[in-house]
């Protein structure tokens, strides 16, 4: 009777360090997804591709920027500061003004990336756009 006590005693030690162990391990990943600062103004660089010339645009989160034909508009953007290759990523809506009946229709609706602008690219006859940084 006293051994199978103590086996019911081991087996409550060994769950109450995995639950606390799971606990730790839980709030050690929370903090290392945390290390993204979320800026107020995204800066994009536009390439004109007739004219072979490009415009740095600061843009403010959240409010809609005209530059020539195309209405941009940046939602949110994350700056990774502890990577040693930091990460700018931006959710960026792009409406073309030249096609007057698709006004709601955005010719670009995602999240684009500095370090890899080909995993979603912005694909326009007359205008590239870069993600340059997130303040």
């Amino acid at each position: 009777m006293l051994l199978i006590k103590n086996i019911k005693a081991g087996n409550l030690n060994k769950l109450s360090i995995y639950i606390i162990a799971s606990i730790l391990m839980i709030n050690f990943s929370y903090a290392q997804s945390d290390n993204n600062t979320i800026g107020l103004k995204t800066d994009i660089k536009i390439l004109d591709k007739i004219s072979s010339k490009n415009e740095l645009v600061n843009l403010i989160n959240g409010e809609e920027l005209i530059y020539k034909d195309l209405a941009i508009k940046s939602m949110k953007c994350t700056n990774s500061e502890l990577d040693d290759n930091p990460e700018v990523k931006a959710y960026i809506q792009v409406r073309d003004l030249t096609k007057n009946n698709n006004d709601k229709v955005y010719i670009f609706n995602e999240w684009m990336f500095s370090s890899s602008p080909s995993i979603a690219p912005f694909d326009h006859p007359v205008y590239d756009i870069w993600l340059i940084g997130c303040y």
